[in-house]
C-alpha cells in the first residue's frame, strides 16, 4: 500500500506513542506508509514534558530516547519560518479562541495541504464549527492496517 497524503502530527500523538510503544499511535506511525510531519515546537513541547513522559510511561529516560529516536526516523521535522505568512495568519485566526499554541500545527497542515493527526478533542471540535475539516482519523486505518497484518500471518 502506498499512500503518499501529508500527515501533520500533534504533540499529544507523538506523547502517546512514546508512552506506549506498542500504541495504535506507534504502530501508524512506523507501519504505515503515510508522510508525518511535525513543526519545530513538537520537540520543544516533549522536551518540556520530558520527566512526566519518563514516570508515565514507566520506561527509563534510555528507553524513552530509543523510542523516540525510531518515531523521529519516520517523521519530517518542518521549519515554522518557512510557513507562508498567509498560513500562518489563517491557523491563527482558527486557533486563536480554541488553544493558540496550537497554530503552528493547522499552519503546516494547511501549507502542505495535509491532514492533521490530534486527539484533542476539543481542537477539533472548534475547527469542525469553523469549517476545517483536514483531519486524520487514525481508528479507522488501523483497523485497516491491523486486518492486513493479520492477513499476511
Amino acid at each position: 500500500m502506498s499512500i503518499q497524503q501529508l500527515i501533520i502530527v500533534d504533540t499529544n500523538v507523538l506523547f502517546s506513542a512514546l508512552l506506549n510503544s506498542q500504541s495504535s499511535f506507534t504502530e501508524l506511525l512506523i507501519g504505515s506508509d503515510y508522510r508525518f510531519f511535525v513543526c519545530e515546537q513538537v520537540l520543544v513541547e516533549l522536551f518540556k514534558r520530558k520527566e512526566k513522559l519518563v514516570r508515565a510511561s514507566q520506561l527509563s529516560e534510555d528507553e524513552i530516547v530509543r523510542i523516540y529516536q525510531i518515531l523521529l526516523k519516520r517523521i519530517t521535522l518542518y521549519k515554522e519560518d518557512l510557513i507562508a505568512l498567509e498560513n500562518r495568519a489563517a491557523a491563527y485566526t482558527l486557533c486563536k479562541d480554541i488553544d493558540e499554541s496550537d497554530t503552528p500545527h493547522i499552519a503546516l497542515t494547511l501549507e502542505l495541504d495535509g491532514l492533521l493527526w490530534t486527539g484533542d478533542k476539543k481542537l477539533k471540535e472548534g475547527l469542525r464549527r469553523k469549517g476545517f475539516k483536514q483531519f486524520f482519523e487514525h481508528n479507522s486505518l488501523y483497523k485497516i492496517l491491523r486486518q492486513s497484518i493479520i492477513l499476511d500471518l
